[in-house]
């Protein structure tokens, strides 16, 4: 009697050891999201979902290749904890932005906005607003984006003096 006693409770004892040792315990979906967060914080339009091990990114790309390059991290974060990803990151297609070169043109645009800039002096050439003289502190990124927003090449302010 009590040899089947010992045999039973060894029997039990070695069961639920071998289930506690089977059953190891898996990463939770808050700390597995958190570590794929951590993974992909490089792109900050990216959000991250889980539920039961499955991943699942949203959000944009620049370019199919980045794309690719987020889901790889994702999975890579914990590679026993992802069980798979659902990549439903849109890459941008932005259309390009057409510069202006044609240097008339660019002139007569650029006269025309800087007519509000009395101490400020332009000259174009080969595409490029290049911008000397004078002007207040306040005044400088008003400048910048009216000219940006002409399309040149570029706008040089090197020569431009700030108060």
């Amino acid at each position: 009697m009590n040899l089947k006693k010992i045999l039973t409770i060894a029997l039990v004892s070695g069961t639920l050891m071998t289930g506690t040792i089977a059953c190891k315990s898996k990463i939770s979906d808050a700390d597995l999201k958190a570590k794929v967060e951590t993974a992909v914080q490089s792109n900050p339009g990216v959000t991250v979902e889980v539920k039961d091990g499955v991943v699942t990114l949203n959000g944009t790309a620049n370019s199919e290749d980045e794309k690719v390059q987020i889901e790889n991290a994702a999975k890579a974060a914990d590679s026993k904890g992802v069980k798979s990803v659902m990549n439903n990151i849109v890459v941008n297609t932005m259309p390009p932005v057409e510069i202006n070169t044609n240097d008339a043109d660019l002139t007569t645009k650029v006269t025309e906005f800087t007519k509000d800039f009395p101490t400020v002096k332009t000259a174009v050439a080969d595409g490029v607003i290049t911008v000397t003289g004078e002007l207040e502190q306040a005044r400088v990124q008003a400048l910048k984006m009216g000219l940006d927003a002409l399309n040149p090449k570029k706008v040089d302010m090197s020569g431009l003096t700030v108060k």
